[in-house]
């Protein structure tokens, strides 16, 4: 390995260890979200160290085919420290101002998208569904309408035959709705006791 890929080798490293500083400090102040979930929290833990592993030898990988030498841990600690000393207060305060500006956009997203889709997409449905509510009370009118029309004249002649009919069957036919009266209220008072009962 030259020299010149030795030196590139450190200046990467020490940037990568100042990436670290910063992934790991976002994914911190992320990580309150799933904190309680303790399966969750282990998923995302061992995922973000497997990622940053990654990104970091793959790094290596480019600067110095992926050399592994004590300086170059080294390296990365020295990016780590720096981070820590010089650019965590800075970086803590930039990332809360970050997400703040993102809960806003969002915020305004999700204003715009309810205005824009889902309150006219409501607001149509609740049209259709009256017009769909006339249209069937407007048909329920008409058929009434039609049937009033249609059987007025058998109503009509119903009446002049049972006018015709004798008294005796006059007699019957009131006789006969008596008993249905009868036998209506019975059924309903049977109901009732049974509806009693199961209280």
């Amino acid at each position: 390995m030259t020299l010149s890929v030795q030196f590139l080798t450190m200046i990467a490293m020490v940037l990568g260890g100042f990436y670290l500083g910063i992934a790991q400090e976002t994914f911190r102040r992320f990580a309150r979200h799933w904190k309680s979930r303790t399966f969750l929290a282990y998923f995302m833990e061992v995922s973000f160290w497997l990622t940053q592993t990654f990104i970091l030898y793959y790094i290596l990988f480019r600067v110095n085919s992926g050399e592994l030498r004590v300086y170059v841990f080294v390296a990365g600690l020295l990016g780590f420290s720096i981070y820590q000393v010089i650019a965590a207060n800075i970086y803590k305060r930039l990332l809360e101002r970050l997400i703040v500006i993102g809960i806003d956009i969002y915020e305004f997203l999700a204003r715009v998208v309810n205005s824009l889709v889902f309150t006219p997409v409501k607001y149509i449905v609740q049209a259709m569904i009256t017009i769909i509510l006339f249209i069937v009370n407007a048909i329920f009118v008409v058929l009434k309408y039609v049937l009033f029309i249609l059987l007025s004249p058998i109503k009509w002649m119903l009446n002049v035959i049972y006018r015709m009919l004798p008294k005796k069957i006059h007699v019957f036919f009131h006789n006969l709705a008596g008993f249905y009266s009868k036998i209506k209220n019975i059924y309903k008072k049977w109901l009732e006791y049974i509806a009693l009962k199961r209280r």
